[in-house]
């Protein structure tokens, strides 16, 4: 298993450096099909995030297109918010979280598909806002094993008026952030499994550095689509899972 979990975390890493997510809406669905409980797939899923986010950030900073400034905010919410991710896990059947997983999929690409690419109006910027949304981002997509840049890209172009461009690189940011959180929360109640882990997570730092460096040479439009191609095939992972049992 070990090789495979190699493999994974490079592919797991790529997609997450290509299209600014943590890793987790891929991972959860993959490591269920080797066989993973829900939850052991999320504890697993946290320890991965908080690897790519942090290289990821590291590498979109480095190129430009990471404006730190007041969108910090969000990643102080998903600090607060992604701290009770190991209280609703435990508190929350298996059954529960992936139907819930799968509502922050539907509801992610709805928002996605309205939004544009480029936005002519200015970006909004208020602190409290930021934090607040930080806050229920990580709260709730923690809990389902994924960063939260899968809701906090989309809400960030289709309400806040960002672009393509710099959504994806504040919202793999703030996984940093609220991956930490989750992971140190997880811990407390036993859902971390550090060996695979760290195996899948390491490994992902060789994909995150491909996805980043394709990410960048990606036309916007372009990018929002392959964003939307990624949502539907996690969707329809999901959806075998639950009519699979």
């Amino acid at each position: 298993m070990g090789i495979e979990l190699i493999f994974v975390g490079i592919l797991v890493g790529a997609i997450s450096g290509f299209f600014g997510v943590g890793g987790g809406t891929i991972l959860v669905p993959i490591l269920l099909y080797f066989g993973f409980d829900i939850k052991a797939a999320i504890g697993i899923s946290v320890v991965q995030m908080l690897f790519s986010s942090l290289y990821g950030s590291y590498l979109n900073y480095k190129k430009g297109t990471l404006q730190v400034s007041s969108t910090i905010f969000f990643g102080f919410g998903g600090l607060v918010g992604s701290s009770f991710s190991g209280f609703i896990i435990h508190h929350l059947s298996s059954k529960t979280l992936t139907w819930i997983f799968l509502a922050v999929v539907l509801y992610a690409i709805y928002r996605f598909f309205h939004a544009p690419h480029e936005s002519n109006q200015k970006p909004i910027e208020n602190r409290a806002l930021f934090f607040g949304i930080g806050v229920l981002i990580g709260m709730f997509a923690t809990s389902v094993g994924i960063g939260g840049a899968l809701l906090l890209t989309p809400v960030m172009v289709g309400f806040l008026h960002y672009n393509i461009k710099s959504a994806v690189s504040t919202a793999l940011f703030f996984v940093v952030f609220s991956s930490f959180a989750g992971v140190v929360s997880m811990a407390r109640y036993g859902y971390i499994d550090f060996k695979d882990g760290l195996i899948i997570g390491i490994s992902s730092l060789i994909g995150v550095y491909l996805g980043i460096h394709f990410a960048h040479k990606t036309e916007a439009k372009k990018h929002k689509n392959l964003i939307l191609v990624l949502n539907f095939i996690i969707l329809a992972l999901i959806v075998n899972k639950l009519i699979r049992g």
